[in-house]
């Protein structure tokens, strides 16, 4: 049976997979300042540079969660033609849009009772997002059955490692993350926390370096130590406008590993909403 690959615009993935139309997004709202906006798909970095300079202007940013009937009204044009959807939803453990995917698989199951919803909660977001769907469209193309695709992909969930820096604590400190205190002090101090979304698909806050330069050689190690076996597995650097960080970072792993398969991402506002500008990661499978 055809079907067809979905993410939420939450994720961030190789641009030629979304030109070659191999993934479909569905859009999300969120606010800059006093504008309502909507994310449908992945932004140039033009757009992202001046999504993340309004935010060092001082403009804040929030996001709302996907409803199930946005879920209804962006999966039926397929569905209602027979064709199945496996989608892969932002973690649980950071939004509520899984909980309204399963309500809305169970509507449009009524609906369309011949055809397939396959909804994975990814734990992750970003590139983490962009791993899986790279391998789901892998999957697809080498033939495999959405039940089985979404079996396989389902098992690289575990092996996600998503590892970041903010220097930026105050949109931690909005977001619940640090203190207010801690905010203060560390932005005088240059203190750069370091951040991973765990095995439960949470955000958590587990180490501080002074300055960018020791929080990116950290993230370095981080992946030295957690890298898995296979070397051709692709490799994510993800930067809010911080090139200069996302090309040390590059420039660190290919000295180590040549042969890495690196690809750069620059962060969604979805996610960005919440961290701010210059945040720098490295995503990949252990």
């Amino acid at each position: 049976m055809e079907y067809l690959i979905f993410a939420d615009v939450s994720g961030d993935i190789d641009s030629s997979y979304v030109e070659a139309g191999k993934i479909r997004f569905i859009s999300m709202e969120y606010s800059l300042g006093d504008s309502m906006l909507t994310c449908s798909g992945p932004l140039t970095r033009d757009e992202l540079k001046a999504f993340y300079d309004d935010q060092r202007g001082g403009s804040l940013t929030k996001t709302s969660q996907i409803t199930p009937f946005k879920y209804e009204e962006s999966f039926s044009p397929y569905m209602e033609k027979g064709q199945s959807i496996l989608y892969l939803c932002l973690s649980s453990g950071l939004s509520s849009t899984y909980d309204s995917a399963l309500t809305a698989k169970q509507i449009l199951k009524d609906k369309y009772p011949d055809v397939d919803l396959y909804v994975i909660d990814t734990r992750a977001a970003a590139a983490g997002i962009g791993i899986l769907g790279e391998r789901a469209i892998a999957n697809l193309d080498a033939g495999m059955s959405i039940e089985d695709n979404f079996n396989d992909v389902c098992s690289l969930v575990p092996r996600l490692r998503h590892w970041f820096l903010v220097p930026d604590l105050m949109y931690l400190k909005r977001g619940g993350r640090v203190s207010a205190a801690t905010a203060i002090v560390g932005t005088a101090l240059n203190i750069c926390p370091l951040l991973e979304i765990n095995p439960e698909g949470k955000l958590d806050n587990f180490a501080k370096k002074r300055g960018m330069k020791m929080a990116a050689n950290a993230l370095v190690d981080l992946y030295v130590e957690h890298r898995g076996p296979d070397d051709s597995a692709t490799v994510y650097i993800v930067d809010a406008d911080n090139t200069e960080i996302a090309d040390y970072l590059d420039a660190k792993l290919r000295a180590i590993f040549p042969e890495a398969p690196i690809k750069h991402s620059g962060l969604n506002p979805i996610i960005g909403a919440h961290t701010g500008p210059n945040l720098a990661a490295i995503i990949h499978l252990s």
